[in-house]
């Protein structure tokens, strides 16, 4: 078994900031959903790696009405914590580092996305 991707929600409206948080933010590429599903509104949002494989994948999912998730949470694994970080604050996110080593052999912080989604972004320590 492997995850095949994770949904988190936005208000009606609200793919243009997810867009600029999962792509400018992240630096996830936007990819098209199947078109059984455009009424629905939304947006989804993959990496890869070097090779092209699909690494991690998020839906973004309208929700009506809408409730960040601030406490579950995806987190997401990355071999630079330290230029994610610095990419995510230049992009006007905040950083939170207080739960840094709280985590056994990782590194991590929070941050929450344009709707007030939590997600945890890890690296191995």
């Amino acid at each position: 078994m492997r995850l095949h991707h994770v949904q988190v929600a936005c208000p009606p409206g609200g793919e243009d900031l997810a867009r600029r948080f999962y792509v400018d933010g992240l630096g996830m590429t936007e990819v098209e959903k199947p078109e059984d599903l455009r009424a629905r509104g939304g947006c989804w949002f993959r990496a890869y790696d070097d090779a092209g494989a699909v690494t991690a994948e998020v839906h973004v999912g309208v929700e009506e009405p809408f409730t960040p998730a601030r406490k579950a949470h995806p987190a997401l694994l990355v071999d630079d914590l330290a230029s994610l970080a610095a990419r995510l604050e230049a992009a006007g996110v905040e950083v939170d580092w207080s739960q840094r080593t709280t985590f056994a052999s990782y590194e991590r912080f929070h941050c929450f996305d344009a709707h007030g989604n939590r997600l945890e972004v890890l690296a191995p320590a």
